[in-house]
């Protein structure tokens, strides 16, 4: 009896001794890009990663955006959710971590209230732009192609958000605008806290007070099980054969510093989607998001 009672002290003293490896001094915010959902019919847009951050002592709050819509509009409503999050956990700053079109919204709200920012990490985050944004904003100049395609775009987006609970406005040729290379060096020219002057270099790692770091993959089809993969296969076309994750060119993610850009992942598992669904031997997402948060948190952040 006493044997198993001392074996079960033991147990309770692990316990009590792990479960810091992800706790960071400040909470951790994560921003979804496009469909801007953080949980829609039950499925998390950062599929089990707030667990995983959560489980070694992070505190993890996922924000939500319009499906699709201007880098400012969707970095407006992060601030308000990110100004609301300061206030509930009583926190003094917040690590942000945005994965594609959220990587915009995380800079804009670093540059409204940088005295509440630690850092921004960019994934997979189209910091120069993306020609497959370039293409849809030259396919849909024609004010009739423009018209049809704003009106069933808005109206796709309208039912992401009503499904993930949401009330938003939606303006998808206003998302491809900002995303698109023009858009996006305006963005840059207004935010250029942490991005790359050259065109494959790294970015300042800090500023204002913050830290500035990213990562992103290079892989298209890693999963024939993942129909998601289909997707960001006809996507890549648009690279002419460059490094990508599908959506976002290995050189157009940098931001600030480079942790990893060659990840073997496509844009999906970047946020460990479709349900987790990867090649067999890659590096699993949740892990890369686990280190960072030990990162910040040795960094004193």
């Amino acid at each position: 009896m006493k044997k198993v009672f001392a074996a079960a002290l033991m147990v309770l003293s692990g316990l009590a001794t792990a479960g810091t490896y992800t706790q960071t001094k400040y909470p951790i915010v994560l921003a979804p890009g496009v469909l801007g959902f953080d949980k829609i019919l039950g499925i998390e847009y950062f599929y089990g990663i707030p667990a995983a951050l959560g489980s070694d002592g992070a505190k993890v709050y996922v924000t939500s955006a319009s499906a699709f819509n201007t880098s400012e509009a969707r970095g407006e409503q992060m601030l308000a959710q990110v100004q609301t999050i300061l206030a509930i956990s009583g926190a003094q700053k917040v690590n942000l971590i945005g994965h594609s079109h959220g990587g915009f919204s995380s800079r804009y709200v670093a540059a409204a209230i940088p005295t509440r920012v630690a850092s921004v990490t960019a994934v997979g985050s189209p910091v120069k732009g993306t020609p497959v944004a370039d293409l849809v904003v030259q396919f849909t100049a024609n004010p009739a192609i423009g018209g049809l395609v704003g009106t069933v775009g808005n109206a796709f987006s309208k039912l992401i958000s009503t499904l993930g609970g949401k009330n938003y406005n939606e303006d998808i040729l206003g998302s491809m605008a900002s995303l698109s290379t023009a858009g996006a060096a305006n963005f840059n020219a207004r935010f250029p806290a942490g991005v790359p002057v050259s065109a494959c270099g790294e970015g300042a790692y800090s500023a204002n007070g913050q830290r500035f770091y990213s990562w992103g993959g290079t892989s298209l089809v890693t999963n024939i099980l993942d129909p998601l993969d289909i997707l960001f296969g006809t996507t890549s076309l648009a690279f002419a054969g460059k490094a990508s994750d599908g959506l976002v060119g290995q050189c157009s993610s940098h931001f600030g510093q480079v942790l990893r850009d060659d990840y073997s992942w496509n844009h999906g598992d970047e946020i460990n989607h479709l349900l987790s669904l990867r090649g067999l031997f890659t590096t699993d997402p949740k892990s890369v998001y686990r280190d960072q948060a030990n990162r910040l948190k040795t960094a004193g952040l």
